[in-house]
């Protein structure tokens, strides 16, 4: 059996908002259906549920989204645009206006942490950083 799995995020009344501003955001995205309780759409591809469940579950950093990112023109993209209304955090964390967690990473990271030498450095630039600074982070 191939059964596909997705999140469900649970909104206070806000799912089609929701869904449309992420829609709006990533590329080859849309909302495949919607109806008074919940919306179902896809972001690049990967499916997602909104639910209006009401006020009674809030989100917390300890769900997130990961959008690794190949240049510094697309980590700007993203991090301008989920941060309008919401908030910045450290090391690639900000919370979108709906409250909903994300990493917004540089594909190079990883390559960076693997690397013995690069390692101790990439982590202090990066500890020192909101948005990511690929410039700095190579350095």
């Amino acid at each position: 059996m191939n059964k596909q799995i997705y999140p469900c995020l649970w909104f206070d009344g806000q799912a089609l908002p929701a869904a449309e501003f992420y829609c709006s955001i990533h590329p080859n995205s849309k909302v495949l259906s919607a109806n008074p309780m919940a919306v179902v759409f896809e972001l690049n591809g990967a499916k997602f549920m909104a639910l209006n469940g009401g006020p009674e579950f809030h989100f917390s950093e300890a769900t997130s989204f990961v959008i690794t990112c190949e240049t510094q023109e697309e980590i700007d993209h993203y991090w301008d645009k989920l941060t309008e209304g919401g908030s910045e955090g450290k090391c690639g964390w900000l919370k979108d206006k709906f409250g909903v967690s994300w990493q917004v990473v540089p594909s190079i990271l990883a390559k960076l942490m693997s690397d013995p030498e690069k390692a101790p450095k990439a982590m202090y630039a990066f500890m020192q950083m909101k948005k990511f600074d690929i410039t700095k982070l190579i350095q």
